[in-house]
């Protein structure tokens, strides 16, 4: 963690919905007028599209059905640890973008789905902001949940996150049900063994959970409607959390236990607003200081 240098990350599963949190996060920065150095997770994947195919398919034909982008074999789990660390100590480090379509892709003169040059972030941000699968990974080479200052988790109950996912994958990439069923089996021992036990190292967790019949996610002919849910907001340490002014905010709010707050599914992007925006203020001032400190 870093005082003059502050990270944020947010970690979810592929359907998860962290893009979400993302664009609330943008709206905070845009308002407070905070320069932050973005970083997705996906750029950290270790092959691009097509060498990922090619070694998936020979991965199967091996024997391994559980070939994933989840596991640490198929990411940079130790670069993504160095610019973290790297970011907390001086400000800057190596990133690159992760091109996902011909739009993306266009400007860099690139094919969709590979990277672009590492180049070093600008000494200029205020913070850095992580998007991804792994912002809070720790195996035993790698320990990346100790540097975020911030550490968001959002975890869909799992019926919810995999219509998430089927919806987005059909819809918006054109894969059939078939396929993006066999992802979701292919990448389950990954996670279950890099992507669920982050969430006990986040200090907060938002979890939809819908309130219509999610019982067969794999027949759903659509995503359940933030309205048609609950959100689940659990803090690690809720000292200094001003749960009577959350609940005052958010109208049908309440206390589940005595660390999580439950509001309207709609009423999500209003929590993290009521939430995170203090957070920003605080993180800002505190860099401040140790930087007229220097």
């Amino acid at each position: 963690m870093s005082q003059k240098h502050p990270i944020i990350a947010i970690t979810g599963s592929s359907g998860a919905g962290t893009s979400s949190v993302t664009r609330t996060f943008e709206n905070i920065f845009r308002r407070e007028n905070v320069r932050a150095a973005v970083v997705e997770g996906d750029s950290f994947h270790r092959y691009d599209r097509l060498e990922m195919r090619a070694r998936q398919a020979e991965a199967e034909k091996a024997g391994n059905k559980h070939f994933s982008h989840f596991g640490p074999e198929n990411n940079l789990f130790p670069e993504l640890e160095a610019l973290f660390r790297s970011y907390g100590e001086s400000g800057t480090g190596r990133r690159r973008k992760y091109l996902h379509d011909a739009a993306e892709a266009r400007p860099y003169g690139q094919q969709p789905g590979t990277f672009t040059a590492w180049e070093d972030i600008a000494a200029d941000t205020d913070l850095l902001f992580y998007e991804g699968l792994h912002g809070a990974v720790v195996t035993d080479e790698v320990n990346i949940a100790r540097y975020p200052d911030l550490l968001i988790g959002v975890v869909p109950v799992i019926n919810l996150e995999w219509i998430q996912k089927l919806w987005r994958d059909k819809h918006v990439r054109g894969y059939s049900a078939e396929a993006v069923t066999d992802t979701i089996l292919r990448r389950m021992p990954d996670y279950v063994h890099y992507i669920v036990p982050q969430f006990a190292h986040t200090h907060v967790n938002f979890q939809r959970v819908p309130i219509v019949d999610t019982s067969n996610p794999f027949i759903a002919r659509d995503i359940p409607q933030p309205d048609e849910s609950l959100c689940v907001i659990r803090f690690a340490n809720p000292k200094g959390i001003d749960f009577p002014y959350l609940l005052s905010m958010i109208h049908d709010s309440f206390m589940s236990r005595a660390n999580t707050v439950v509001v309207p599914g709609g009423k999500m992007e209003l929590a993290m607003q009521l939430i995170f925006t203090p957070f920003i203020w605080r993180m800002m001032e505190r860099r401040q200081r140790a930087l007229g400190a220097i």
